[in-house]
């Protein structure tokens, strides 16, 4: 026997659930608030029921920590935001499908939690998606786990120096492993979300690959997923545009279909990530902002305030325009120069190539336009040799190969 509690509480309202398993089964269930009983029914039937909202919110706070389900052929777990995306993947994979949401960590001081893929608000509206269609729906509170791998190193690497993107982190190595984790503990073939990304034969290798739409192609954020999960892995909206994922959407009934998008780097809850890191123990310690001989221009409260290519805030009179070029995390100093001075055509990245290439396109953030590149093989990932200079390179960012539409190697940026 195994007793489960749950609660969850909106002001002063609570509501609390106790269980009583045995083998599969719910034997005993203390569940007001519910539509029906759970007595007799196995997780996986419990996680369908429906009842007021904190009573339904306890009862998946009580089954998330230890849910799981016999195999069954063609069953497809699908990572539910609570947007349309996750929607439609949902809808795409009925009708053996089960919802799950991760409970993320969210700046508590943040100015608009709500609108975040991971907030309590997100994980109601997608278990209600799952259950308007008869889906079961499981939440995983991954809070301190994801504050631990994701925010703390985000912190960390502003506090180097650095410019570190989360969502690399995030979908390349936490969130995917532990949705994978939960699709086979589920019984799940399959893990399906509603990124927009593709997987492609490439070379005879399975590799991720963009988008069919250019404007939401989602492949750089996921460029660090390893290849050899990608066989257990979908994604519906590869070969479609937003707004005909929004149609289907429409067409199905579903309340997804006019919901805002979400934000990235959702733990800031909406805020600047400056006054973010500030609350996470960045202190504003002033410091020099020099030229590239060294000359003191001006002052500043932080060099984490700063990254590569940024000329608004820089507190500078000039005849010309300045660009930060680097900080110094030791000494707390801003360099800022010229547009020229930000050129740089050898980039150095940890990580690693998923096919031998020698050419590829280089995309070095998320909004920049791929740069054609000589690649070489490192003994920690890879070095690049642009043709054209780019500007506005930063440690902490990503690397991205692409060959074709193909993603050929990843990495994060050293220098």
């Amino acid at each position: 026997m195994v007793e489960l509690l749950g609660d969850s509480a909106r002001g002063c309202d609570f509501s609390l659930v106790r269980l009583t398993l045995d083998g599969e089964r719910i034997v005993a269930a203390e569940a007001p608030g519910l539509e029906r009983s759970l007595v007799g029914l196995t997780l996986l039937e419990a996680a369908v029921v429906r009842g007021e909202t904190l009573a339904v919110d306890a009862l998946a706070n009580a089954i998330g920590r230890v849910f799981c389900a016999p195999h069954s052929p063609g069953r497809v777990a699908v990572a539910m935001s609570g947007g349309v995306d996750s929607a439609v993947a949902l809808l795409r994979s009925l009708p053996n499908a089960i919802g799950v949401t991760l409970r993320l960590w969210l700046d508590p001081d943040g100015p608009d939690a709500e609108r975040a893929c991971c907030s309590p608000e997100a994980v109601i509206a997608a278990r209600e998606t799952c259950h308007a269609l008869g889906v079961p729906h499981v939440t995983l509170d991954l809070r301190e786990d994801f504050r631990r791998a994701v925010v703390d190193p985000f912190v960390r690497g502003y506090a180097r120096g650095e410019t570190p993107n989360p969502c690399i982190r995030c979908n390349g190595a936490f969130r995917f492993g532990r949705l994978l984790a939960f699709a086979r503990r589920a019984g799940a073939e399959t893990l399906a979300t509603g990124h927009y990304a593709r997987i492609a034969d490439h070379r005879g290798v399975r590799l991720l690959a963009r988008a069919a739409d250019p404007g939401k192609d989602q492949s750089y954020m996921l460029a660090r997923l390893d290849p050899a999960k990608l066989h257990r892995i979908s994604f519906p909206l590869g070969d479609q545009t937003k707004d005909e994922t929004r149609a289907e959407a429409a067409r199905a009934g579903l309340a997804a279909a006019t919901r805002g998008e979400s934000q990235e780097a959702c733990f800031l809850a909406g805020d600047d990530y400056r006054a973010f890191l500030q609350r996470r123990g960045l202190a504003p310690v002033a410091g020099a902002i020099v030229d590239e001989d060294g000359r003191e221009l001006a002052r500043h409260s932080g060099h984490w305030q700063f990254t590569p290519g940024q000329r608004k805030g820089l507190g500078v009179a000039s005849p010309m325009p300045l660009y930060a070029i680097r900080s110094n995390a030791r000494t707390n100093t801003v360099v800022v120069g010229p547009r020229e001075a930000l050129a740089r055509t050898t980039v150095e990245a940890t990580g690693r190539l998923y096919v031998p290439v020698r050419r590829a396109e280089a995309k070095l953030r998320y909004r920049s336009e791929p740069a054609a590149t000589a690649v070489e093989q490192t003994p920690r990932g890879f070095r690049l040799e642009l043709d054209a200079p780019a500007f506005g390179v930063a440690a902490g960012q990503a690397a991205v190969l692409y060959e074709g539409d193909a993603v050929v190697g990843a990495g994060l940026i050293r220098t």
